[in-house]
């Protein structure tokens, strides 16, 4: 399922367990003065925060999703790759090398954003997020294709953070894309890495595929009885998607062997009654097309084919809701 290289991720990092200390100065005689022992060098792959967040006593662990938004399935391995050091966890879902690439990644959980940064030169993590959850509690988002916060900021569980990517080394540019996830408490690189868990329940290593309950529910008004792949057609495959509050949800889908692209907004509440809702899509250097009104269930489908090259931007209403892309998940 997954397409994760083989090879080292974060080449020339150093193997040892804990921080690179220099040599101790010989014993000194008592007549002369001791030459004072270097301060401990910080590991490249625990790299230092941005910005600072106040100390939190939390006793136990967030109760963590999955990084990815609501329903989408995964496949997580911490085994393929050489870089690995304890319980890290790759991520992929697409039957294709290359077909996770841009993907939505969410907040496992609430925090702050103390990383924003490309570490490549530096660790190979590329695109890095780091959240900081409280109670020594972190987690790393790496190699990411675009990062959409910045240090600092404050973030619920479920927002999105970043698309999945394959920024990294320059020396490695063989690497296809996947989400590198990490939960770290505390210091002391890699005894901090600590076993990831997702919705209560312990990641199944050394590979699982796990459905993601980052911010399911909570629309209220029943189940919708359509589904954004029932919407689209046959061969269409959710891409991406977007939280219209709590009314609803923008789809972006995509038909690999068409290689038509598809739009539609589902319904969280005032299901099989009449409200506005829209979705929309719109190609690089095209018209946009939009399907708008008061509608039951859903709005869409909306279809659009983009050349090679060619971006596409879209999005969708509900209730006050909206949600309108950058130009991305180019052809």
């Amino acid at each position: 399922m997954g397409f994760v290289l083989l090879a080292g991720l974060m080449s020339g990092q150093v193997a040892s367990a804990g921080p690179i200390v220099g040599k101790a100065a010989p014993t000194p005689s008592p007549s002369v003065t001791a030459t004072p022992t270097p301060s401990p060098t910080a590991h490249p792959d625990d790299p230092p925060n941005t910005v600072d967040v106040p100390p939190v006593s939390t006793l136990a662990a967030p109760r963590f999703q999955l990084p990815f938004p609501c329903d989408q399935r995964w496949t997580g391995n911490s085994s393929n790759s050489s870089a690995h050091r304890s319980y890290e966890i790759d991520f992929n879902r697409g039957s294709t090398a290359g077909a996770d690439l841009g993907d939505t990644v969410v907040a496992a959980a609430a925090g702050t954003v103390v990383i924003s940064a490309h570490q490549g030169s530096v660790n190979g993590f590329g695109n890095l997020v780091k959240i900081d959850h409280g109670g020594g509690w972190q987690t790393f988002y790496a190699h990411l294709n675009r990062r959409d916060v910045v240090a600092g900021a404050r973030v619920s569980q479920g927002q999105r953070i970043g698309t999945v990517g394959k920024t990294t080394k320059p020396s490695n540019s063989g690497m296809s894309p996947h989400l590198h996830y990490e939960v770290r408490q505390g210091n002391g690189y890699p005894g901090n890495i600590r076993k990831a868990a997702f919705n209560g329940a312990t990641f199944g290593y050394p590979t699982q595929t796990l459905t993601s309950k980052n911010k399911c529910g909570g629309g209220g008004g029943g189940t919708n009885p359509h589904t954004p792949e029932k919407v689209c057609g046959s061969g269409f495959k959710v891409i991406d998607q977007a939280a219209l509050g709590t009314a609803g949800t923008a789809y972006l889908l995509y038909n690999s062997t068409s290689g038509a692209n598809c739009v539609t907004t589902i319904k969280k509440t005032s299901l099989g009654k009449a409200s506005a809702v829209s979705a929309f899509l719109e190609v690089e250097k095209k018209s946009r097309v939009t399907d708008s009104g008061n509608f039951t269930y859903y709005a869409g489908p909306v279809r659009a084919s983009a050349a090679s090259g060619k971006c596409v931007k879209w999005g969708g209403k509900a209730g006050t809701a909206t949600y309108t892309s950058p130009f991305e998940h180019c052809g």
